[in-house]
C-alpha cells in the first residue's frame, strides 16, 4: 500500500450486515475531509468510510451503522471478483480463454482457446505469471496502435507505459507521455485501438473539447460504440485478482 500523506490515517472496522460477512471498513480520517462520507468501490467493493480528523469514532461507527441497508445494495452491485487459477477462464482480445497447468512448461504458452501455465512445485499456478503474459501482449498491443494514430497525426509520442489503474484506461501529459492499462489487452482489438486513438488525440487537444472528439472521430469514425463497451464492461476486467 503507498504510504500516505502524514494528515492522512486509516485504520480498519468491521461492520457485520445481520447475519452475513462482516464487511472490512477503512476509516479514512483526514484534516481535508469536510464531511463524513461513504464510498464503495464498483470495481472490486472496496468500502470506504471518510471522516473529519475532529469526528469521535464513535459518532463514525455511529453513522456506518445506519448505512446498513444502502451498504448492502451498494455492495451487490459490485461485479463478482474472479480467481484466476486452473479451470478458470479470463478475458484475452475479447476472447475467454480457458487456464491449464502444464507441469512440464516454462513458458506460458496460448494454444486456441486456452492458456497454458508453468505449474509451480505443489501443482497450482501463480497469478502473476498470467498478468505477465498479459502485460507483455499489452505492451506490444498498445504501442503499435498508439504510434500508429499518433503517426496519422503528425505527432510523435514521447514515452509509453502500462499500469494497473483504477480509474482511467489510459492519459496523455503535456510532454507527449503516454499512459493506458494493462488490462485493455482484454477487452476486444477494437476497443484497445480506441483507447489508444483517444490518448494519440490528446497529443493536438489537452482537452475534451468539440475540436477534440473531431479528431478522435477522424481516427475511428465509430468509436462511440467502443467507448460503450468499455462503459458497460469494464467493471469485468477489473474484476480479475491476479
Amino acid at each position: 500500500m503507498p504510504r500516505l500523506p502524514e494528515k492522512t490515517t486509516e485504520s480498519t472496522a468491521f461492520l457485520d450486515l445481520d447475519g452475513a460477512r462482516p464487511v472490512a471498513v477503512v476509516l479514512r480520517r483526514s484534516a481535508q475531509t469536510r464531511r463524513i462520507s461513504l464510498r464503495v468501490s464498483g470495481l472490486d467493493g472496496r468500502v470506504t468510510l471518510s471522516i473529519p480528523k475532529s469526528l469521535p469514532k464513535a459518532t463514525a461507527l455511529g453513522f456506518l451503522s445506519e448505512k446498513k441497508e444502502w451498504l448492502r445494495k451498494a455492495l451487490e452491485g459490485v461485479p463478482q471478483q474472479i480467481p484466476v487459477i486452473i479451470g478458470s477462464t479470463i478475458l484475452f482480445q475479447g476472447t475467454p480463454l480457458q487456464i491449464a497447468c502444464d507441469g512440464e512448461a516454462r513458458r506460458i504458452r496460448l494454444e486456441g482457446q486456452t492458456l497454458f501455465v508453468p505449474a509451480d512445485p505443489d501443482g497450482t499456478i501463480t497469478p502473476a505469471r498470467v498478468a505477465a503474459f498479459l502485460k507483455d501482449q499489452a505492451r506490444r498491443a498498445l504501442v503499435s496502435a498508439a504510434h500508429s494514430y499518433a503517426a496519422r497525426l503528425g505527432k510523435q509520442v514521447a514515452a509509453i507505459s502500462l499500469r494497473d489503474t483504477r480509474s482511467r484506461w489510459g492519459s496523455c501529459t503535456a510532454d507527449g507521455r503516454l499512459m493506458f492499462s494493462w488490462r485493455l489487452i482484454m477487452a476486444p482489438p477494437p476497443v484497445l485501438d480506441y483507447v489508444a486513438a483517444h490518448e494519440a488525440a490528446h497529443l493536438c487537444h489537452m482537452d475534451h473539447s468539440r475540436a477534440y472528439w473531431a479528431c478522435v472521430s477522424g481516427l475511428m469514425p465509430d468509436y462511440q460504440r467502443h467507448r460503450a463497451w468499455l462503459r458497460q464492461n469494464g467493471a469485468h476486467l477489473h474484476g480479475y485478482r491476479f
